[in-house]
């Protein structure tokens, strides 16, 4: 009889212990809408990080590009006492410059959202356009000094 009882009182246990190891359905389905909403909740956090990365990126380039019109400005007012076959050469170099940064401009005016693995690729690679100008008018203008 002890026998029994403690058979049936070890069976009580362990069927006790997995039952309230168990989740019922509306648990389920509650813990699951808490992980959709916070899901949908860093989906939006990343999603108002990326536009504000296109933003502020957006502004620091047409910084970048003012800077440039007003470099290439001073440059082209600093040649125009130089020698007409000298000042052509030089007007020449900064009229490409220029169209070069113009380009840029439209560029970046005429980039679309479209996808954060995309706007990695299009920042890396703008970037590197608009180093390759700063460095040009960078050279330009020490070849300049060196005359």
């Amino acid at each position: 009889m002890k026998n029994k009882i403690l058979k049936i009182a070890s069976l009580a246990f362990t069927v006790g212990a997995i039952l309230s190891g168990c989740e019922t359905s509306a648990e389920k389905v509650a813990k699951a809408e808490i992980n959709l909403n916070q899901a949908n909740k860093d989906l939006d956090e990343a999603q108002e990080e990326y536009v504000a990365d296109i933003e502020n990126y957006r502004k620091e380039t047409d910084e970048k590009i003012i800077a440039n019109q007003k470099s290439m400005a001073e440059f082209e007012t600093r040649v125009s006492n130089e020698k007409k076959e000298d000042r052509n050469d030089y007007n020449k170099k900064i009229i490409a410059l220029q169209q070069e940064n113009t380009d840029m401009k439209k560029r970046m005016d005429d980039y679309k959202a479209d996808g954060k693995e995309k706007w990695e690729l299009f920042k890396a690679d703008f970037t590197k356009g608009m180093n390759d100008i700063g460095e040009s008018l960078r050279d330009l203008t020490a070849e300049h000094s060196k005359k």
